[in-house]
């Protein structure tokens, strides 16, 4: 039983590895994962700067609700 299990990770092992020289071998695969990772770095920075305009956007609105808030006590007084 054990051959068994030997003989087909053997033929699994060459199945992959013809299968990595069709499709254009390591360069290709290098090729793909560094225009991959170029993209989520720019989706990254894209995103970390509309995390801050919107961050900017509410504390501003915070800010003018406090000098508003600020107002009205000294119209109370």
């Amino acid at each position: 039983m054990e051959w068994l299990a030997l003989i087909i990770s053997v033929i699994a092992l060459i199945l992959s590895i013809w299968a990595v020289k069709t499709i254009g071998g390591m360069k290709e695969i290098k090729k793909e994962v560094e225009s991959l990772s170029s993209l989520g770095e720019s989706l990254r920075k894209k995103t970390a700067d509309l995390l801050d305009r919107v961050e900017k956007k509410v504390r501003g609105e915070e800010r003018e609700e406090k000098r508003e808030d600020q107002k009205e006590d000294q119209k109370q007084k």
